[in-house]
């Protein structure tokens, strides 16, 4: 998609509107230049925000706040002009500016959107409105581009997240995401520093990409003269800590598959991955049901996490509320697939023809070389994971699609794996690690026979984790979360491009 364009009216305006303020600029540096300055000066230091006065003063009255004479000074950009009164936007939020008598000429040079800073006294209007009396003021930065009609905004989606700096700007809700974003992961490493886990740092740039099953990003290092790979994900690297003894490790990480991009996927992501020594992968459930209880009523106020459905005008047509509180649900592959599809049988199931019978009639694309696991999974996928609405962890994944995981003691069939899904999006994926060196080289075999047979997604053979595991892994359990889905539940995003501050899209 590109961008709407501008009408030539629309386009006409705001070129007539640039070349003023730079007639403006030229003046202002002009007469800096003049009197031995710079029309950019940087030696204003303000010593409030916006936020904070209205915190502290905010319910004082007018007459004691008068009797205060207390004196503020504030930055920010001017973002609405009233005449006697602009409105000065910082990081924490808005206050209003009253032009003084000495001001007024220094005002009316001023265009919005352009960065000042303001001493004076604080007031109160007769409103109730905290303002900054304007004695001394100074223009910091002139903004040369008009911002968005405040009524209108910045409307189009696609021009947001290309100038996301405007979006910032101008739509308050959105500089609230990226700090519910931000307080998720700050939330996130104290709660596992709190329990032992040491954050950790691995390469960004493998010779193998190896951790999960995705098409890499390919590049050149020219001092070496080997092809790399950006890392799909930091698996193979932070269970070789655990082999060296750091029993608890994670790492919030970017990571990089060139895969295609949809309302869930983008490029380049956000994971926590972290591993437990000596745990199992109920373990691991236990831990993420409290974490995310934990954080949703930290960072939300409430462990009730709430999902809407709105139309064009941005009215609610539907809401869902997830309840963090109650104890999450716990299902099997294979009996979740029964529970959502009464009319299947366990035998036909169990049965690779009949579940092959079963995909079919599903319109499920199938290829020879699937085994009952990967027909199941295609299955689950299809009929299941966008019904799991409230809290669930799926468990015991077929064996054939979970390379990495330890088989099940009881089945070989299945392994101790879960994924866990709200709203029918999956959030996170963990298990028990596979720490068998010979059933671990045998798993690499079997994927690198289907990366022959035409698979791009299937991981490549590792010798060196391979003899990393030969030194002995602890029973270790293991998970990843995606920091941008969990972001997109928690602030009712409806595309992962809502909750990444600069997200991929085709040059304009």
């Amino acid at each position: 998609m590109t961008d709407t364009p501008k009408n030539t009216t629309d386009q006409a305006e705001e070129n007539r509107l640039i070349t003023e303020r730079r007639a403006k600029l030229a003046a202002i540096r002009s007469e800096a230049e003049a009197a031995g300055g710079t029309p950019f000066p940087n030696d204003f230091r303000p010593a409030n925000q916006a936020a904070s006065l209205q915190a502290d003063y905010g319910e004082e009255s007018k007459e004691s706040l008068e009797s205060r004479h207390y004196q503020a000074s504030v930055a920010g950009r001017v973002i609405r002009n009233r005449g006697a009164f602009m409105v000065l936007q910082d990081a924490s939020g808005a206050i209003q500016l009253y032009v003084s008598k000495e001001a007024r000429s220094f005002a009316k040079r001023l265009d919005l959107g352009d960065i000042v800073g303001v001493a004076g006294v604080l007031h109160k209007s007769g409103k109730g409105d905290l303002y900054v009396n304007m004695e001394q003021f100074q223009l910091l930065t002139k903004a040369l581009r008009p911002l968005p009609d405040k009524y209108h905004g910045l409307a189009d989606q696609e021009l947001r997240y290309r100038q996301r700096y405007v979006d910032l700007i101008v739509n308050p809700e959105i500089r609230e995401l990226f700090r519910i974003r931000s307080s998720v992961i700050d939330f996130i490493r104290r709660y596992l520093n709190n329990r032992a886990f040491m954050e950790v740092e691995t390469p960004m740039l493998q010779v193998i990409p190896g951790g999960a099953t995705a098409k890499p990003f390919v590049t050149h290092h020219n001092a070496l003269d080997i092809d790399m790979y950006l890392r799909v994900a930091p698996e193979l690297y932070l269970k070789r800590l655990v082999v060296g003894g750091f029993e608890r490790v994670y790492e919030i990480n970017r990571n990089f598959r060139n895969e295609g991009l949809s309302t869930r996927h983008n490029p380049e992501f956000t994971m926590l991955e972290f591993y437990q020594a000596y745990a199992d992968y109920h373990d691991l459930m236990d831990l993420t049901e409290d974490m995310l209880r934990s954080l949703a009523v930290e960072v939300l106020g409430s462990p009730e996490v709430v999902s809407t459905v709105k139309n064009a005008e941005g009215e609610v047509l539907q809401e869902t509320r997830y309840d963090f509180a109650k104890p999450f649900r716990r299902l099997s592959v294979f009996d979740a697939i029964l529970h959502f599809n009464p009319d299947v049988s366990a035998a036909a199931l169990s049965d690779p023809e009949g579940a092959r019978e079963l995909a079919e009639h599903l319109d499920i694309p199938l290829k020879d070389n699937w085994g009952l696991g990967k027909v199941q999974i295609e299955i689950f996928e299809k009929t299941v994971e966008h019904r799991l609405d409230q809290p669930t962890f799926i468990t015991e994944y077929p064996t054939e699609v979970s390379p990495l995981a330890r088989r099940s003691d009881r089945n070989p069939f299945v392994t101790e794996r879960f994924e866990f899904f709200v709203g029918g999006r999956e959030i996170a994926n963990g298990f028990s690690e596979l720490n068998d060196a010979e059933d671990q080289a045998a798993r690499f075999r079997a994927q690198v026979a289907e990366k022959e047979a035409g698979d791009d997604e299937a991981m490549h053979y590792d010798a060196d984790y391979i003899r990393a595991l030969e030194y002995g892994l602890p029973p270790t359990a293991g998970e990843g979360i995606g920091i941008d889905r969990l972001v997109m539940l928690l602030t009712d995003s409806p595309s992962i491009r809502d909750v990444l501050l600069f997200p991929h899209m085709r040059p304009e």
